[in-house]
């Protein structure tokens, strides 16, 4: 009798946590693994920290993600080429990266899938020290030429768009890194600190640390990403591996429907998008200089401008980065399908 009584008990408890589980699904969130489209548990996304990461950031503290019944945890890293590895690796779902980083991954035969820009247009800037009286890409070739014997210092990130952007920015003022002291770093944060030191001279950087650096240490601007490839050239992308794209389409869908609502708050209401931000552990600068480095996003788009992307991507390989690429990586289906709804 007592054995009947414990199995119907259990039956019951089956029963119940079905119901459970039935009724959080039908609140769109992905608890089962028969969800169609939709990635069971948790969802781990990876970024660093730049102005074109905050659709990220703003759609988890604003709660848009849940809105679209999805759970997602941010993880941090200080370099790009560990998020790759982490991404290629399964330890997470999605990185926000660099998108130089997706090809460089798809030429090492992980099939990484470039889904959409994470929502940014000029946010990398190349600035130099105040002390040098330049304030232009022409004026830089000025001082190069007039101080042969001088090779200022410049730091930037190996492979990554940093490097890229400078690459492209010398080569069409007829420069090179020869004219230079290359500093290859392995951290944005330390990057941002050298050039507050004084240890380097020009710096390949990103919103909203570069304007921090214009607005409290007298750094001059002297070109950006958007001028150097086109508008809608991404800084970072939103990247997947295609067989989790190809096995969670509504996952994706629903994280890149939340990320364009945050950048169309970012574009429309700047002032309110640094509210959500203020407080958190995302950047080190002031809500001042976060808000003005978002009034520079108006034409911020989710959607990448693939033709400044391959300029980059054939840069890479002449630096013999990476071979000439074979597939297409960019596959905009999912955010199509996303804005549509």
């Amino acid at each position: 009798m007592k054995k009947n009584i414990v199995l119907w008990i259990v039956v019951l408890l089956v029963i119940i946590l079905g119901i459970f589980l039935l009724t959080k699904n039908k609140n769109n969130t992905p608890v089962a693994e028969n969800s169609a489209g939709l990635f069971p548990g948790t969802i781990k996304a990876g970024h660093m920290v730049a102005i074109d990461m905050s659709p990220l950031f703003i759609a988890k503290e604003a709660g848009y993600f849940k809105d679209e019944g999805l759970d997602v945890e941010t993880v941090f890293f200080s370099n790009p080429g560990d998020q790759n590895a982490a991404l290629a690796g399964g330890s997470l779902q999605f990185a926000t990266n660099p998108f130089t980083l997706a090809y460089l991954g798809q030429n090492s035969g992980v099939p990484m899938r470039i889904l959409s820009n994470a929502g940014g247009n000029g946010v990398m800037q190349v600035v130099i020290q105040g002390k040098y009286k330049v304030s232009s890409m022409a004026e830089l070739v000025a001082y190069v030429k007039a101080h042969p014997s001088e090779k200022l210092k410049v730091g930037t990130l190996r492979g990554d768009t940093l490097d890229m952007i400078l690459y492209k920015a010398f080569k069409d003022n007829g420069l090179s890194y020869d004219n230079f002291d290359m500093v290859w770093f392995d951290d944005l944060l330390a990057m941002v600190q050298s050039f507050k030191t004084g240890d380097i001279a020009i710096l390949s950087h990103i919103q909203p640390y570069t304007n921090d650096l214009q607005v409290n240490y007298g750094a001059k601007f002297l070109t950006d990403n958007a001028m150097i490839w086109g508008k809608g050239t991404p800084n970072v992308t939103t990247i997947a591996l295609d067989n989790f794209a190809k096995q969670y389409p509504e996952t994706v869908i629903r994280f890149l429907r939340a990320e364009n609502r945050a950048l169309e708050l970012i574009k429309n209401n700047p002032e309110e998008a640094v509210k959500i931000l203020s407080g958190k552990n995302y950047f080190k600068t002031s809500d001042e200089v976060l808000l003005s480095a978002f009034k520079t996003q108006k034409e911020a788009t989710m959607y990448p401008n693939v033709e400044g992307m391959m300029t980059a991507i054939n840069d890479m390989v002449a630096q013999n980065y990476i071979k000439k690429p074979t597939v297409n990586i960019v596959d905009t289906s999912y955010l199509d399908a996303a804005l549509k709804k």
